[in-house]
């Protein structure tokens, strides 16, 4: 059933090699923990991408909560993943703001109408997986494409780290990226699986300290793009925020030059979708290919929800995945508790001001962990296939897919349209490896015709 857990040994540890199931839990306390810790993993890119795209942070984080709990239930608890803001959109959305307003309660509107309908497209490819089969990923999703994209997914975040976070507060990164080492690597039982968390409070807590030893930083401001003086820590949002209040909702307007440029998302998502899901299978040890269905059409249903009210697309969370690499719990009792904080924090602006305003020095000096451990994950899938990559069809575009991700390079389509990062490297894997595969099987069947021709010819 999806609200009973089974409790994992005594509730208070894990043993070497152990695990924590899906239907497992340890004591509530200790899941309390566990989900604070993937609130604090998905927040940031939950609270930052809406900015980017001009929607409301807190409206965002509310209705991931929503769409969480729906992926749970849709998935009957079997596949433990946040859904959070989708990053796959940013580029149509900026496109589709240039042509319809900027940034106005108007092309507010189009915006999450346009993803609204492209929240209906990514279900019904769900709904045809899950009728079709399986069958039909593991052809268009061999073990070499899935270990690609999960790798992509992770390290195509690298600039995020290395562009935004990083250039904040280099040394406090850099401190807390070697304090939440510690904190993983040297701690026992549910200190060590907490390490993040605690990275990210020590972080915090010396962040505050150096404003009252050193006073302020002149580095590069995130808020403004450039660079200036400013504190490290800044609580006058939260002083200013209310305790309690709702995130601005709004209704979804239609229309269809917009919904056309939103679209090419949906390929990245179904992609990122899969990695997800696999590297999460791949985690758990369970099989979860009769599950992919529902989890594509969850995450498109989770979409239609969160715009149907203003909120963002939402996507399943790489960056919580890192965290279930880490602490070695996968309980789904640990989202259904992050859910329902990220549903209050959307009723409390006050928290939700205290979250954000967590430093970017700190930000950067976690999340460069948490990409790297996802994008190993993909390593971890190759190794595991005996992928081999003696072969150039499994060489050549993955490696170009990793880079153009990495980079991250921006391809102009049309004027208004571009594919860029983790959405241009996930469809070069994709085509790439199918196209060069169905050339090297033909030639192979051509080779072979012809060396029949010549046994059979006696004249030659």
């Amino acid at each position: 059933m999806a609200f009973r857990w089974t409790v994992h040994g005594d509730g208070r540890g894990l043993a070497p090699g152990e695990v924590v199931k899906p239907n497992e839990r340890l004591s509530w306390p200790r899941m309390a923990g566990i989900g604070a810790q993937h609130v604090i993993a998905m927040f940031g890119a939950t609270f930052v991408f809406p900015l980017v795209m001009g929607l409301d942070p807190n409206t965002a984080v509310m209705m991931s909560g929503v769409a969480t709990i729906l992926f749970l239930l849709f998935t009957q608890g079997r596949i433990p993943s946040y859904l959070g803001t989708s990053a796959s959109f940013v580029g149509g959305v900026v496109a589709v703001r240039a042509a319809f307003g900027g940034d106005t309660p108007g092309a507010d509107q189009v915006v999450t109408g346009a993803i609204l309908v492209a929240g209906l497209v990514l279900a019904l490819c769900g709904v045809a997986i899950h009728v079709l089969g399986v069958q039909i990923i593991h052809r268009v999703f061999p073990p070499v494409v899935t270990g690609a994209v999960v790798m992509l997914i992770g390290f195509g975040l690298a600039y995020v780290v290395a562009d935004v976070y990083w250039p904040q507060d280099p040394w406090i990164a850099l401190i807390t990226m070697v304090a939440t080492f510690v904190f993983i690597v040297v701690f026992r039982g549910f200190l060590g699986r907490i390490g993040v968390l605690l990275g990210l409070v020590f972080g915090f807590v010396l962040s505050w300290l150096a404003d009252k030893a050193f006073g302020n930083i002149t580095a590069y401001n995130a808020g403004i793009g450039k660079i200036d003086t400013h504190p490290r820590v800044s609580f006058q949002a939260v002083v200013d925020a209310d305790w309690i209040g709702l995130p601005h909702f709004h209704a979804p307007s239609f229309q269809a030059s917009a919904v056309l440029v939103v679209l090419p998302a949906v390929i990245a998502l179904i992609a990122e979708n899969v990695g997800h899901v696999k590297a999460v299978g791949q985690m758990t040890g369970a099989d979860v290919d009769p599950q992919m269905g529902k989890a594509i059409i969850a995450d498109g249903v989770g979409t239609v929800v969160a715009t149907a009210v203003g909120g963002s697309p939402t996507t399943t969370y790489a960056e919580n995945i890192g965290v279930m690499a880490a602490t070695r719990v996968y309980s789904t009792a640990a989202y259904y508790i992050a859910a329902v904080i990220a549903i209050l924090f959307g009723l409390c602006p006050k928290f939700g001001a205290l979250v954000a305003a967590t430093p970017g020095g700190v930000l950067g000096g976690v999340t460069v962990i948490l990409y790297g451990m996802i994008g190993l994950l993909g390593a971890k899938i190759w190794v595991e296939n005996r992928v081999d990559f003696a072969d150039p069809v499994n060489m050549v575009p993955i490696g170009a897919g990793i880079i153009l991700a990495i980079g991250p390079v921006t391809h102009q389509i049309t004027g208004d349209f571009s594919l860029a990062g983790i959405a241009l490297g996930t469809i070069v894997v994709l085509a790439g490896y199918h196209l060069l595969r169905a050339i090297a099987s033909r030639r192979a069947k051509e080779v072979t015709g012809g060396e029949i021709g010549l046994e059979r010819d006696p004249a030659v």
